[in-house]
C-alpha cells in the first residue's frame, strides 16, 4: 500500500514563503491525484490545490488562487505545494492525499484514499 509523508511547514511571518513536500512510497504502481488540504482549529477540512496524474489538470480554491502553486514529480514520487504571499488565515495543519479511482482530480474527502499525516503550517502578523 501508499504512504503518503508531509514536510516542509514551519513557523513564518505574513508575506513569507513555504514550500510542502508530499512523498509517496510502498507501492506506486497506479496512477493517482494528489490532493492538499488544510485543517484549522475549529474549521472542516478543505481542500487547498489539486493535481492530475500528468499534472495537465490543476485546481486551486479561490483563497489561494495566484499565491499557491501544486507540482508534482512522477519519477521522485513526489508532490510539492509552493506557497508564496502567506497569510495568517492559511495557518492549519496541511494534508497531502492521494486518490486512486481514476477522477483525473477529485474535488472532495471521498475522492481520496490515501492521505498523510499533516504538517504544521504557522503564519504570524
Amino acid at each position: 500500500q501508499v504512504q503518503l509523508v508531509e514536510s516542509g511547514g514551519g513557523l513564518v511571518q505574513a508575506g513569507g514563503s513555504l514550500r510542502l513536500s508530499c512523498v509517496a512510497s510502498g507501492g506506486t504502481f497506479r496512477t493517482y491525484a494528489i490532493g492538499w488540504f488544510r485543517q484549522a482549529p475549529g474549521k472542516e477540512r478543505e481542500l487547498v490545490a489539486a493535481i492530475s496524474w500528468t499534472a495537465g489538470t490543476t485546481y486551486y480554491v479561490d483563497s489561494v488562487k495566484g499565491r499557491f502553486t501544486i507540482s508534482r514529480d512522477n519519477a521522485k514520487n513526489t508532490a510539492y505545494l509552493q506557497m508564496n504571499g502567506l497569510l495568517p488565515d492559511d495557518t492549519a495543519v496541511y494534508y497531502c492525499a492521494a486518490g486512486f479511482s481514476g477522477i483525473i482530480v477529485p474535488k472532495t474527502n471521498r475522492g481520496y484514499d490515501v492521505w498523510g499525516q499533516g504538517t504544521q503550517v504557522t503564519v504570524s502578523s
